[in-house]
């Protein structure tokens, strides 16, 4: 299978640690995750969320390190492994 390019919104419950909140949310489309992330951000519960990308082969699970694409609240630093 070809590469494919995934853009992620992801959620955070405490930032100050990078836990994450729930499943990323993934689509086709970076303006679709950068909005996800925004309302993820504003969730009862959730102090932020990220948008992101990363590129790879679904069929192989490997994929290039994540590239964030703008970040809602109050989300870590160091984002880690995205």
């Amino acid at each position: 299978m070809a590469e494919v390019t995934y853009f992620v919104a992801l959620p955070f419950l405490a930032a100050d640690d990078g836990v994450a909140a729930g499943e990323p949310t993934e689509c086709f489309n970076p303006g679709a995750a950068v909005a996800r992330a925004e309302v993820l951000s504003r969730k009862a519960g959730h102090v932020g969320a990220v948008a992101f990308s990363r590129t790879g082969d679904p069929a192989t699970g490997e994929f290039s390190d994540a590239v964030v694409l703008k970040t809602f609240g109050d989300v870590p630093d160091d984002l880690g492994a995205l």
